[in-house]
């Protein structure tokens, strides 16, 4: 592998959610990683203060998960999904199902986090078909909400670029609930929020307003990610629950980042107290070392499905070439396994309460206008420039990984996310590097 490569090598990859050309005339090349660090092109350690892309939470590199891909890729490099199996697929899916809230113990894979939304959508129009109610067919999502880019993910998503140039072709019948962030109420708040809850209220006037029987699913987030870490309200979630169950809407949670310890628990479903009938999963679930998601559905939902179909005949229409692939999966069961025998969902919600600290520490730093956190992840918005918004977290951005630290950014909000082996020590270089920076950005 080139660690420099020629300016012309740059050209080929057109690169995903990056502005090409301000990256490709100063480009940051990452060329290795292990445990909490990368190692850049020029040579450099740089902190991992966002595990990846929300995904590695055990460390890069982890010397289990390298084996079990490196042995299966050797022994058996595919297999087909359709109409065959691998035991591979069958472990992985009991190990995934282990660790879900009761019932939700069926499990689809797909490749990545955007499919594993469309596939939800999917399953959830497929469950009211099956029990005869076709016609529920319109679903909610929220402002402000990611699902991913498949064209299910961004007509339930609520962020505006990531529509707007699609907006000619997205789904119909899908609605919006307002989303929870408000800084004149909830500004610095510490964990969840104490205003917010009535907000759910919102999703009964759309269900009076579309008639509840039209209705096929509502999809949340349970903790915002890529919109810049917005933290559900004390009792909002369980409001939203109250209110699909009441009128048979079936409650999709988007766990592709809260999912496997994020935020001390395997779910945020778990740690929040709220089951849902159906959750999306990828990141984290193998670790990020192969492409890779799910569904985790309840049995409720499975069952309606699959027990409808006629004998031998194929009950859902949907399916990919890579669901559960070998080395995929080989991922998931050593990461599974990693998370057990290091009891790295507990170590995260040890860690919580001093990264808590370390966040909010920053809040007499310049431009900071909020902080938010809930386990080990947390975002810090600043002020937006009145000319350029989002430019000033670009700088801290940069220079934080000139300074030797990963960390995210979206608009003006920086966010963090580190893989849950971080120490402490780690946390507080994290946070102080953002401090440093902060008061060299203009």
């Amino acid at each position: 592998m080139t660690a420099h490569p020629a300016s012309d090598d740059l050209a080929s990859f057109w690169m995903p959610f990056t502005a090409n050309r301000q990256f490709k005339s100063a480009p940051r090349l990452l060329v290795s990683a292990r445990g909490m660090y990368y190692r850049a092109s020029d040579g450099r350690e740089v902190l991992d203060g966002c595990a990846g892309l929300w995904c590695v939470n055990a460390g890069h590199c982890r010397d289990e998960i390298v084996a079990a891909v490196q042995q299966t890729a050797a022994s058996l490099d595919y297999a087909p999904p359709f109409q065959m199996g691998h035991p591979l697929a069958f472990e992985a899916a009991a190990k995934v199902a282990k660790v879900m809230p009761a019932g939700l113990d069926r499990v689809f894979f797909t490749n990545s986090g955007s499919e594993a939304v469309d596939t939800a959508l999917k399953i959830a129009l497929a469950y009211h078909r099956a029990r005869g109610e076709g016609q529920r067919t319109r679903l909610i999502g929220r402002e402000r909400g990611y699902h991913g880019v498949g064209f299910g993910g961004i007509s339930v998503g609520g962020i505006s670029p990531n529509r707007k140039a699609f907006s000619g072709s997205l789904l119909g019948n899908v609605d919006h609930l307002p989303h929870t962030h408000n800084l004149e109420q909830n500004a610095f708040s510490k964990g969840q929020p104490a205003w917010g809850a009535h907000l759910a209220d919102e999703l009964e006037r759309l269900v009076m307003l579309h008639d509840p029987s039209t209705i096929a699913a509502v999809i949340v987030e349970p903790v915002a990610g890529s919109t810049g870490v917005l933290i559900p309200p004390q009792g909002y979630l369980q409001r939203l629950r109250e209110i699909c169950t009441k009128h048979g809407i079936l409650l999709i949670f988007d766990e592709v980042i809260t999912g496997f310890g994020r935020l001390g628990r395997a779910t945020a479903s778990e740690f929040l107290g709220v089951t849902p009938d159906l959750i999306t999963l990828a990141k984290a679930i193998n670790n990020a070392a192969v492409p890779m998601g799910a569904v985790a559905a309840s049995r409720k939902v499975h069952d309606a499905i699959v027990e409808s179909g006629l004998p031998g005949a194929i009950e859902l229409f949907h399916g990919y070439t890579y669901s559960a692939h070998p080395v995929a999966s080989a991922a998931a069961i050593a990461t599974q396994d990693v998370y057990r025998k290091e009891d790295l969902f507990a170590r995260a919600g040890r860690l919580a309460p001093v990264f808590e600290r370390a966040a909010h520490a920053l809040a007499d730093a310049p431009y900071v206008k909020d902080i938010r956190n809930l386990g080990l992840v947390a975002g810090i918005e600043l002020e937006s420039r009145a000319d350029a918004p989002g430019a000033r977290a670009y700088e801290v951005f940069v220079k934080c990984f000139e300074a030797g630290v990963l960390v995210r950014y979206t608009g003006d909000i920086v966010a963090f996310s580190p893989p849950l082996i971080v120490e402490e020590e780690q946390i507080e270089k994290i946070f102080g590097t953002v401090r440093k920076v902060l008061a060299t950005v203009q």
